[in-house]
């Protein structure tokens, strides 16, 4: 894909691949909060998410530049499933 890199400040060609994110640390700040706060009598903190509104997501592009070698992430668009072809 033929595209503008910020890095080098020109329209350059970037490989494309689609945004995948890395798995959760069991450790982490966020994770540790949340297992305080439904701990003990009470239960959850905000109502768990039962029915959701959306169908699809957005995926994420993950462009790297051939010339620099630099990565830059495009918001992508909503659709079902999103499919790479060469």
């Amino acid at each position: 894909m033929r595209t503008f890199c910020p890095s080098c400040k020109k329209h350059t060609p970037h490989s494309v691949a689609i945004y995948k994110k890395g798995k959760e640390r069991a450790s982490s700040w966020g994770a540790r909060r949340q297992a305080r706060r439904k701990s003990g009598y009470g239960g959850q903190k905000f109502p768990e998410l039962i029915r959701t509104a959306k169908t699809t997501k957005k995926a994420t592009l993950k462009l790297k530049c051939k010339e620099c070698n630099k990565e830059v992430m495009r918001k992508g668009m909503r659709l079902r499933k999103a499919e790479i072809t060469q």
